[in-house]
């Protein structure tokens, strides 16, 4: 039993038991008396012990930043007391009178004014089993009902529609919108205040790093390339007609699936160049040549036309002069875009070609400015001469030095159309004079490996030729696959001529390894998945025809027909799975660890 309670004997020789008082309990009675007695003894039941005994409870923490506002007074200090209560007080009075014994609580004294001022807008701590007392009224936020909250979503998208309809800007219709969501915002009232009287902290390190790593939308436009043109748009064909230099009639009967390519009727184009040689003053005679060899195809292969248009860019710089009032780089830049944009009508660029170019300008973009004009001059003349010999003409040794580990004596390797890394492969090996024999795979309508296996026959090597459609008759004959190409895209699919995709294809059912040779230079970033989205469109005449044979051909002058619809493809996309190896002059890797 708890001593400081003291035991009532009621009239049936019981305990009558009293209630346990949970705080501070004060009368006005003798004030002075038990103020001297508090200060003298520590405990109130020794004093007076038939009186309650108070039961200490602790102050109130109070927040860090409301102690910074307001230092804490001497009275805050755990020994003294609290305020009082008054629902505790009448209670207590209450309790004491009905019972009939005077209790002497004297000793409570009243709070000072600055605790009352500090515990105004702090919460009120108590005991487990106090009655509570009752909460001061807080402002809650309102509940919206399903149909009040869509009857504002619909009022806001009147707003906005209203707004759009009367041709107001877009700053208009986001005043419009924030000042019809204000109603909204208005109930979150409680929420609001503690965020005011919170203080808040914003993290500057995160925001900056975010604005750091996020460019602006000027520099990211800058770096998505340029859009292709799409010449089923019927408005940006008729703009760049008026700006070509090229009279082209387009094709009247075109695949709908190749439509979004550029399909011209073939020629009509080289006479009207021809006729306009010396009347052309913006075009140097070295850049309207290889135009007419690219239109022509005296000159085809993805080197040979690199090479030809890195030779006519480096004769029009050797004769180049700034004009008055503007500067090299610029002045120089925009020729060479006007000379590309005349080769593109003569012939679609390769992508190896789009890489020269790029290596070009950036050179001419980093020239100082400190240089003289003929300085300037001489140094792009001889970063194209570097271009040449590094990119194309050592690489292909290098090239020639991996594959050459794969040939063995006995080998049969076969090659689709003629590639010139390829054929100073075979050239080498018959030099080292290993004993093999070469299939020539071959198709309609360029014939490109008649010339090849002519030359190959002409240095003493055994041949066989024979067209793609019989490929699969003489497969379990061979023993590797060597083939060029075009380009190699990122995720390691070969952009090479239209068949090459096909020979591939038959090697991996064989299970032949298929060696795909291929310089650095022409790796290009682009992910293409199919032949449709990018290719050139060739001549739909040439597959209509069978030359020096005019008993077979059927579909001459049927060009014109509605009906008939020719489609002449120069390049096909072969998936990385059937690639074995690709050799370049960093060595012999897979597809899949191309990386552009």
């Amino acid at each position: 039993m708890d001593l400081r309670r003291p035991t009532t004997r009621s009239s049936s020789g019981g305990v009558e038991p009293r209630y346990r008082q949970v705080g501070f309990v004060t009368t006005t009675a003798e004030p002075a008396a038990a103020a001297a007695s508090s200060s003298s003894s520590p405990r109130g039941s020794d004093v007076y012990p038939g009186s309650l005994s108070p039961v200490m409870i602790p102050p109130p923490r109070i927040p860090d930043h409301l102690t910074a506002l307001s230092p804490a007074p001497d009275s805050l200090l755990p020994s003294s007391p609290p305020p009082p209560s008054s629902s505790r007080l009448d209670a207590a009075e209450s309790d004491l009178d009905d019972d009939g014994d005077d209790v002497d609580v004297s000793w409570a004294r009243p709070p000072p004014p600055a605790l009352v001022e500090s515990k105004e807008g702090l919460p009120d701590t108590q005991n487990e089993g106090a009655p509570a007392p009752a909460p001061a009224p807080v402002q809650q936020k309102q509940k919206l009902s399903k149909a009040e909250r869509r009857a504002i979503q619909e009022a806001q998208r009147a707003a906005k529609a209203s707004a759009k309809e009367a041709g107001l800007s877009r700053k208009s219709i986001a005043t419009v919108s924030t000042s019809n969501a204000a109603m909204s915002k208005q109930l979150k009232t409680v929420k609001t205040r503690l965020k005011e009287d919170l203080p808040q902290v914003t993290p500057p390190v995160a925001s900056e790093k975010k604005t750091s790593e996020r460019p602006p939308d000027r520099d990211r436009k800058k770096d998505v390339p340029p859009p292709r043109m799409q010449f089923e748009n019927v408005h940006r064909v008729e703009k760049t007609k008026k700006r070509s230099l090229v009279n082209q009639a387009e094709a009247q009967n075109r695949v709908e699936l190749f439509r979004h390519l550029p399909q011209y009727v073939h020629g009509t184009q080289l006479p009207d160049l021809e006729s306009k040689i010396f009347h052309l003053d913006l075009m140097h005679p070295s850049v309207y040549k290889v135009g007419l060899q690219y239109m022509s195809g005296v000159i085809s292969g993805g080197n040979a036309r690199c090479v030809a248009m890195l030779l006519a860019f480096r004769e029009a710089i050797k004769d180049y002069s700034t004009p008055s009032a503007k500067t090299l780089n610029r002045d120089l830049t925009a020729k060479i875009s006007s000379y590309v944009s005349f080769l593109i009508e003569c012939r679609p660029l390769s992508i190896s070609m789009g890489n020269a170019i790029r290596f070009l300008k950036n050179r001419i973009a980093k020239l100082p400015l400190t240089l003289s004009e003929s300085e300037a001059k001489a140094s792009l003349q001889s970063d194209i001469d570097q271009f040449i010999n590094e990119k194309i003409i050592v690489a292909d040794r290098v090239i020639v030095s991996h594959a050459i580990t794969k040939v063995r004596d006995d080998d049969v390797l076969l090659t689709y159309a003629s590639s010139s890394v390829v054929e100073m492969i075979f050239d080498h090996a018959n030099e080292l004079g290993k004993k093999f024999r070469v299939v020539v795979v071959d198709s309609r309508p360029n014939n490109e490996g008649q010339a090849l296996l002519r030359r190959l026959v002409a240095k003493g090597i055994s041949c066989t030729y024979m067209h793609i459609n019989a490929i699969s008759y003489i497969m379990h004959e061979v023993t590797r696959v060597f083939l060029g190409a075009s380009s190699i895209l990122s995720n390691g699919a070969v952009y090479s001529r239209v068949g090459t995709a096909a020979v591939a294809m038959v090697a991996h059912a064989f299970g032949v390894p298929v060696l795909v040779c291929c310089e650095a230079y022409k790796l290009h970033e682009r992910v293409q998945l199919d032949s449709i989205c990018s290719n050139e469109l060739g001549d739909p005449d040439v597959i209509s025809r069978v030359p020096e044979r005019e008993d077979l051909c059927h579909l001459k002058n049927c060009t014109y027909n509605e009906n008939i619809q020719l489609l002449n493809l120069k390049y096909d996309t072969m998936p990385s799975d059937y690639v074995s190896m690709i050799i370049t002059e960093y060595g012999m890797v897979l597809s899949i660890s191309i990386i552009v």
